[in-house]
């Protein structure tokens, strides 16, 4: 029996483990072919916690899968990769800074993107944007209220007092217009005989 289960979605393979098997999982994939690390990132499942991703490429087969886990919101930790894949140690340190996410034998996990002193997790869906606090977001409305209306205008160069004709009738100098050129094209076209051979 295998330790991790596979879903493929839109052609690409998911192997899912639970965390006690994040490493061995990373050791087997990178022992199969899948020697290139592309990305490790934390998904945001509220409440109960996140996943961890991983993107690794197999160079030789030209196939690349996606490696997964999960982690509760009380106890985010999963072991390094570091070991398994050097190129995981600054994918590492944003997801703990993003996300919160801590990986137990990281030789340096220290914030990376964010100002010293920064507090919380901005990449948690529980976050609130500062700017949020300071300014409202424009597009919201509170229940019951509309949005003003908006002037209404005509594209340049046309005329103030134009009526715009109905999206099903043209008005009658189009409509004279067009059957004329019709008939005109109908008399220039006169049955052709076929060539003599």
């Amino acid at each position: 029996m295998s330790f991790y289960e596979v879903s493929e979605t839109f052609g690409e393979r998911t192997f899912d483990v639970e965390r006690g098997d994040w490493i061995r999982l990373l050791t087997h994939c990178r022992d199969e072919g899948y020697e290139y690390f592309d990305w490790l990132t934390g998904v945001d499942d509220p409440p109960e916690g996140f996943f961890v991703v991983s993107h690794v490429y197999n160079p030789t087969a030209q196939v690349r899968v996606l490696l997964r886990t999960w982690v509760p919101r009380a106890d985010p930790v999963l072991p390094t990769a570091i070991g398994v894949y050097r190129g995981a140690d600054w994918h590492e340190r944003e997801t703990f800074e993003m996300f919160g996410v801590r990986f137990d034998g990281h030789p340096n996990l220290v914030p990376l993107l964010l100002p010293d002193g920064f507090e919380g997790y901005p990449l948690r869906k529980e976050f609130i944007l500062a700017a949020r606090v300071a300014k409202p977001w424009p597009g919201a409305k509170e229940p019951g209220e509309s949005a003003p209306a908006r002037r209404k205008t005509l594209p340049p160069g046309v005329p103030a007092d134009w009526d715009a004709p109905s999206s099903t009738s043209l008005p009658a100098s189009f409509e004279a217009r067009a059957l004329s050129e019709a008939d005109a094209a109908a008399e220039t076209r006169q049955p052709q005989e076929p060539p003599d051979g």
